[in-house]
């Protein structure tokens, strides 16, 4: 393609007379670029010309900016090549002739000053209207350069917001292999890692690409195998010339394209390779309205500027068309309409071609005019002093200086590059950010994204971890690349995918991605558990009483009588409390019930087994008296064994006063037993004193069951002392058990196992012990009866059984 001239040095040159002097521009193009078989196609920068020609048009033609001065200028072209700008260079100093250092042999009149380039390398020592660089701020070595251009100096920070935006973690970077890339560089990945971002890769391009070089396949292999979907591209534009052309070759698909504006990725491009870029996201600093360049750029036509080549070779390729039969752009077949102007040109193409840096162009020839005037006012003033802080005119105004030093918060637009059918492209602008106050919005829905993604693009080394998984970083890996773990027991994972603690009120959700406030339990009376128990208590207590009823009743019979009806008695009653014990057990646990219930029940369970035990007692030591001069029969009576009742009764009490003087039992509040639950329940509060309790229970239970196992083989017409073997049998399995597993269970379920230990204990005792007696009593009443003993009156075993009965009943 033809190359359309990118505009490098604006000369402006001044004529001081006492009229108006009218200079003819001048273009100087070097005869070996049009011999150059690369011919680049830069619309791009076209207009970096044309706000040039406007604003001197506008100058000259304002009666109060340099009265009676006409800005005259001269026109040199650079192509992006360091090389051609220092030649240049020396043909705007030394004139057209020979190129002398230090020689002019130019007839016409100095410039006094220069309008430079878009990068430091070409700019030195002019005007800057390029991006502000570093480079150049180093007023020793370069004390009379003056930026125009946007210091980007928080692009790094909407570069961030915009990926965070999105969610991309993994980024790939291309930036130029200069000064300027590497120090963007420093800044982006240092609030990468503040951010959590991750450099999926870092490539530098370099200043020539050639395809048969190892190493620049090797440059685009690295890009293309990389896991990152999003590549963010920085630098100068004439660093990214080559890799524009060699993008030809090697497209990236697949790949999210996020760029600035400085980066022209149509050079040397032809519409199916542009087609590729489609979706591209570009950040540009935010445009400033130039007021009337609009219609002057609708107004020119090549008829009424022959002279302007730029102005023919723009004008034949954004109307595809032909000027005359001689053009050089061959690939245009039809001549062009005598009637077109700018002004037919679609708003998308005219926004396309004039962004940002014209405003530059502009405040930077209008620097230079409001310098020139102020020493056509104060001649003994030299022009940098007005350079150093001249305000930009009209609306083109932050508050820079011409040097830099002062910048307001910069704003940038975010570009959607858009190609349609029928060669139609478009930058439609979806949203703006301002770095400096987070703010960043945009409208996704305007935004068109490329072709290989169909939503919203994903860029992350490893997927986001699921609710209940926390992140594990994979080791020598960046922190973007990690495994998904489960959390621990009572931890959940949010958005933050670490694992968080509950708090002791609370416990994870099923699926731990979020805490529920844990519920208030115990072992209440309208939970199943808890109404089975207490009905089972009440039937038994109910049960009691009707024994105790029929033994009331049925008191003068002889199994009454000869099993000592009133320690039948006492037991019965004991054994009837014992199971209304249990009641203090279930239901919401208050003080009064943590310090009653393990003691009301130790001593009531107390006066049941040491009933059991005076009546093992007095069973063996009955038979014991039948002996010829016995001397037991004194011990036979009701008195002793009440005596045995109460002292092993006030031993239980004096227990259970020392625990709970000492340490007694409490009320706690259990977060930890039952994960949902928050458990109300008693502490025992002195384990020591809780377990001698329960020791000296079992201690009385082992002698009862001691002196009923002696008694088993004694005459069985009356003799319960089998009975009460079994029952005492029962009663320690079951509270053995109890002790076994106490300490592994916790919450209501040891409450109910300590309930159904006593119910089960209780029972035991009560079905062994009486349910034979209630059997002769109500079904069997023929046996209740002394003429049982006639019918065995011919052994012993009747004969000690009838002086047993008749010792007893006395």
């Amino acid at each position: 393609f033809f190359a359309v001239l990118f505009i490098f040095f604006f000369l402006v040159s001044l004529v001081f007379s006492n009229y108006p002097t009218f200079m003819k521009e001048t273009l100087v193009l070097p005869a070996s670029l049009l011999s150059s078989s690369h011919f680049r196609v830069m619309l791009k920068h076209y207009q970096h010309f044309l706000i040039f020609q406007f604003a001197v048009d506008e100058i000259n033609k304002n009666p109060h900016l340099l009265p009676n001065i006409t800005l005259g200028y001269q026109l040199f072209n650079n192509f992006h090549n360091n090389k051609l700008a220092v030649e240049n260079s020396l043909i705007w100093l030394s004139g057209r002739g020979p190129t002398i250092p230090n020689y002019s042999c130019d007839r016409q009149p100095k410039s006094v000053a220069v309008i430079g380039g878009m990068s430091s390398s070409l700019s030195m020592s002019m005007i800057n209207y390029g991006p502000f660089d570093l480079l150049l701020t180093d007023k020793a070595q370069y004390p009379y350069v003056y930026q125009m251009g946007s210091r980007e100096a928080t692009l790094h920070l909407a570069v961030i917001q915009l990926m965070l935006h999105f969610d991309w973690t993994w980024i790939g970077l291309i930036l130029s292999d200069n000064t300027r890339g590497e120090y963007f560089f420093n800044q982006l990945k240092e609030e990468m890692v503040r951010n959590g971002l991750c450099v999926a890769f870092k490539e530098s391009v370099p200043t020539i690409f050639d395809t048969e070089n190892i190493e620049a396949i090797k440059f685009f292999f690295r890009i293309i195998v990389s896991s990152s979907n999003v590549i963010f591209i920085y630098g100068d534009a004439e660093c990214f010339q080559e890799f524009s052309i060699e993008m030809i070759d090697f497209v990236l698909y697949g790949k999210m394209l996020v760029t600035t504006s400085s980066w022209d990725f149509s050079v040397g491009s032809n519409y199916e390779i542009i087609n590729h870029y489609h979706g591209t996201i570009i950040f540009s600093p935010s445009k400033i309205e130039v007021p009337g360049f609009t219609d002057f750029l609708r107004s020119l036509n090549p008829s009424v500027n022959p002279e302007d080549i730029f102005l023919k070779t723009f004008w034949e390729l954004v109307f595809s068309c032909k000027l005359s039969e001689g053009s050089p752009v061959e690939m245009i077949h039809s001549l062009c309409q005598e009637h077109l102007s700018l002004a037919h040109l679609p708003r998308v193409d005219l926004d396309k071609h004039i962004i940002e840096q014209s405003s530059y162009v502009y405040k930077a020839v209008y620097l230079v005019a409001q310098a020139l005037h102020q020493i056509n006012s104060l001649p003994c003033i030299q022009l940098h002093h007005f350079l150093k802080c001249i305000k930009p005119v009209k609306s083109v105004s932050d508050e820079s200086c011409g040097d830099g030093s002062r910048m307001t918060a910069e704003k940038y637009d975010i570009l959607n590059f858009k190609s349609f059918p029928d060669r139609i492209e478009a930058l439609v602008k979806v949203g703006e950010v301002i770095p400096h106050y987070q703010g960043l919005s945009i409208n996704e829905a305007n935004i068109d994204w490329p072709e290989d993604f169909s939503q919203t693009p994903s860029s992350k080394c490893s997927l986001s971890c699921g609710p209940g998984f926390k992140k594990t970083i994979r080791e020598g890996q960046p922190i973007c690349c990690f495994d998904c773990t489960p959390c621990p027991e009572g931890e959940i994972s949010n958005q933050t995918e670490q694992c968080l603690q509950c708090s002791e009120y609370q416990y994870p959700s099923k699926e731990k991605d979020r805490c529920l406030d844990k519920t208030v339990t115990f072992l209440a009376y309208e939970e199943p558990l808890g109404m089975t128990l207490a009905c089972l208590a009440l039937c038994f207590s109910l049960l009691t009483t009707l024994i105790l009823t029929v033994f009331v009743k049925h008191r003068d019979t002889p199994i009454v009588k000869a099993n000592n009806r009133s320690l039948s008695y006492t037991l019965l009653i004991s054994l009837s409390l014992c199971f209304l014990c249990s009641l203090l057990f279930i239901g919401r646990p208050n003080t009064a019930t943590c310090l009653l219930r393990q003691t009301a029940f130790a001593v009531v369970f107390t006066v049941a087994i040491a009933s059991i035990l005076a009546k093992t007692i007095t069973v063996v030591l009955a038979f014991k008296a039948t002996n010829p001069g016995s001397k037991l029969k004194r011990c036979l009576g009701s008195t002793a064994s009440y005596s045995l009742i109460l002292i092993c009764t006030l031993i239980q009490m004096c227990l259970c006063g020392i625990w709970l003087g000492t340490y007694p039992p409490f009320l706690e509040v259990d977060v930890h037993s039952e994960p949902g639950f928050i458990v109300i329940q008693c502490n025992e509060g002195s384990i020591i004193s809780f377990y001698c309790v329960l020791v000296y229970l079992g201690f009385l239970a082992l002698g009862s069951f001691t002196m009923a196992f002696l008694a088993r083989n004694l005459p069985d017409t009356f003799n319960e002392a089998k009975f009460m073997t079994f029952s005492m049998l029962v009663f320690c399995s079951v509270w053995i058990s109890f002790l076994l597993t106490y300490q592994s269970t916790k919450g209501k379920a040891m409450v109910a196992m300590e309930v159904f230990s006593i119910l089960a204990s209780s029972a035991g005792i009560l079905i062994c012990i009486f349910a034979p007696k209630c059997y002769v009593i109500l079904l069997r009443s023929d046996r209740n009866t002394l003429h049982i003993l006639k019918i065995k009156a011919n052994t012993s075993e009747a004969i000690c059984s009838q002086l047993f009965l008749t010792n007893h009943m006395k």
